[in-house]
């Protein structure tokens, strides 16, 4: 949820962005803001796509209309021809300097980290699940059941399983979900350093949050090379071809985009870094919790403290 809360946050940053700045623009560019962060969606949780590839493609059709607002404006909009012929020459063009390749960098580095988190996530939800049910052998069923009830048979119906017997009776009931242990300790392990590897200049939420600086980089990077830029899309694409029609304004909510950035505190204990860590550092206490099931449920639950008469397993004695 807060992946996706920071997704549509982004997302209403680059379209305030053109309803403030480009307003004339901005339904069409919109569009193309909606598109491209339905791909960094699709990205983090999961789907098979390239991030190169969708950046590349945002950029593609973002320059049509830059060109038709701010490169060679006029009375009506490009053909539907024209805008296909400028968004498969942009990579030649080259329009937004290397402000593409700025957002593959960043975008590649920071969504990859963040997708392999969340998938990590989901595996560790399976492994608490797979060993939240288990069946025990019918050796470990009458081991409980001497432990446990045995007593009852001699009137000692208060008494508890010694320590030790209490143990040796549970770790082998628990045999298989010690084997566990280890993986389980490497998991949080592997999650602790990707959770730094999302640390820093290519943390996500930095980089979403401010991918809207850099669709501002690349308009004005446009308007400064007009004159070059409408001479090399002559060249490539001929003299515009218009159509009588107009493109509309602003067609995006902001007093709904204001509300989204008031539910989305910018508290220091909300970032997604700080829940983040919060996480890891629960996560840590548990790091032996497969090693250690059988000592948490005899010391906290099953057995006599030291020192009190405890059963045996045959009979109750002072000391197992």
């Amino acid at each position: 949820e807060t992946f996706e809360m920071l997704i549509r946050l982004a997302e209403n940053y680059t379209s305030t962005l053109f309803c403030n700045a480009y307003r004339n623009m901005a339904a069409e560019a919109t569009t193309r803001v909606q598109e491209f962060f339905a791909d960094v969606g699709l990205f983090i949780f999961g789907t098979d796509v390239s991030t190169e590839e969708f950046v590349n493609r945002f950029f593609d059709t973002l320059f049509p209309v830059v060109y038709n607002h701010v490169i060679n404006p006029g009375l009506t909009d490009i053909s539907l021809e024209y805008a296909e012929c400028l968004r498969m020459a942009r990579r030649d063009i080259r329009p937004f300097g290397n402000v593409p390749q700025k957002a593959i960098g960043q975008l590649g580095r920071s969504l990859l980290p963040s997708r392999t988190f969340l998938q990590a996530l989901n595996l560790g939800i399976e492994v608490i699940n797979t060993t939240d049910h288990l069946h025990f052998s019918k050796d470990c069923s009458r081991a409980l059941l001497r432990m446990q009830y045995c007593p009852h048979c001699q009137g000692l119906t208060l008494s508890k399983p010694c320590m030790g017997y209490c143990l040796n009776v549970i770790r082998g009931c628990l045999a298989n979900m010690a084997e566990v242990d280890l993986h389980w300790r490497g998991y949080i392990q592997s999650l602790e350093e990707l959770s730094s590897a999302m640390s820093g200049t290519y943390d996500i939420e930095h980089v979403l949050l401010n991918f809207h600086s850099l669709v501002n980089d690349a308009v004005v990077q446009a308007r400064i090379k007009r004159p070059e830029l409408s001479e090399q899309v002559k060249k490539v694409c001929g003299p515009p071809i218009r159509k009588p029609t107009q493109s509309p304004g602003c067609s995006f909510d902001q007093n709904k985009d204001n509300q989204g950035l008031k539910m989305f505190s910018r508290d220091n204990e909300e970032t997604l870094a700080n829940r983040r860590k919060e996480f890891i550092s629960h996560l840590r206490l548990y790091r032996a919790f497969y090693g250690g099931l059988a000592d948490q449920l005899c010391s906290i639950e099953l057995a006599a403290a030291d020192g009190l008469p405890c059963w045996n397993g045959e009979d109750v004695v002072r000391r197992y």
